[in-house]
């Protein structure tokens, strides 16, 4: 079994540095990542320095990451390479890249993340009439704003499976106060453990649920930005290193559940973040 390591932050020589510019940093960001890659590919070093394992050679229940945002997100900051960086440097073993009815960012990633020794999940947060699902393995875009159960159909229809994020946390778009518990476990699985609680009751409401209908459990980070990656993990029972197998075992129930709050000074900053950005958003619309 994999172990799990905590996230890695920005370095202490960042905090003292006069703020540059968004997109500044972002260019440096990247040019980073770039100079990482070849290290990276043969099992090198992470940004902390640590030597990184060959994920080839690994063997056993694997970490996934079912549930992070990039920059394509209306609420996210970081691009895929940021995202993928930090999943091959805390020990994961697959990331999904689930953006905000936004499908390009996750396919790009899924198509490079081999470069990062990690398997690329496609997939996609759709926001259904009554909430949000999670759309993980999908071969296309699902569209927005359609009804939970046709949601979950056209996930189906696109070659994936639907999880349901935070079903109870209403002010998230959680959909358990739309739709009956009935549709909530026609899903293929619950999102039990999602990092981003505040007191974690609707957490447990969700493992709560989950249990009482014997459905697949998983946990997500739901990070908007590139350190928060593997704050919450899955781990998944998979007979192979693929997208497939890796989703046969969600929906088998082949999974166990682990993480870590995301500190709540760094949630108020991402939410923040995502305001501000929604609106710089909005205002280029009308330019």
């Amino acid at each position: 079994m994999c172990t799990f390591v905590g996230t890695v932050g920005p370095r202490e020589r960042h905090r003292r540095e006069p703020r540059r510019p968004e997109r500044e940093r972002g260019a440096t960001r990247r040019r980073a990542l770039t100079a990482g890659m070849r290290e990276r590919r043969s099992g090198g070093l992470s940004r902390t320095g640590a030597l990184l394992p060959a994920r080839a050679e690994r063997r056993g229940v694997l970490s996934v990451e079912l549930h992070a945002h990039s920059d394509l997100s209306y609420d996210g900051r970081d691009p895929v390479e940021m995202l993928l960086e930090q999943a091959a440097a805390v020990g994961l073993d697959a990331l999904a890249v689930t953006d905000h009815d936004e499908y390009e960012a996750s396919r790009h990633a899924a198509d490079i993340a081999a470069d990062y020794g990690l398997v690329g999940i496609p997939g996609m947060e759709v926001t259904s009439a009554a909430g949000h699902v999670l759309a993980l393995g999908i071969e296309r875009a699902v569209e927005p704003g359609r009804p939970f159960g046709e949601t979950i159909e056209r996930i189906h229809d696109a070659g994936g499976i639907a999880v349901v994020p935070h079903p109870f946390q209403e002010s998230r778009s959680g959909v358990a106060a739309n739709v009956t518990r009935d549709e909530i476990a026609s899903a293929d699985a619950i999102e039990v453990y999602n990092s981003r609680l505040l007191t974690g009751r609707a957490n447990r409401q969700a493992e709560s649920f989950a249990r009482e209908r014997g459905l697949p459990m998983t946990a997500g980070s739901d990070a908007h930005i590139a350190e928060m990656v593997g704050q919450a993990v899955t781990r998944v029972d998979a007979d192979d290193r693929t997208v497939e197998s890796i989703l046969d075992a969600v929906r088998a129930g082949r999974t166990s559940v682990e993480g870590k709050r995301t500190p709540w000074h760094i949630s108020f900053r991402q939410a923040a973040g995502g305001a501000k950005r929604r609106v710089r958003n909005r205002i280029r619309e009308f330019f």
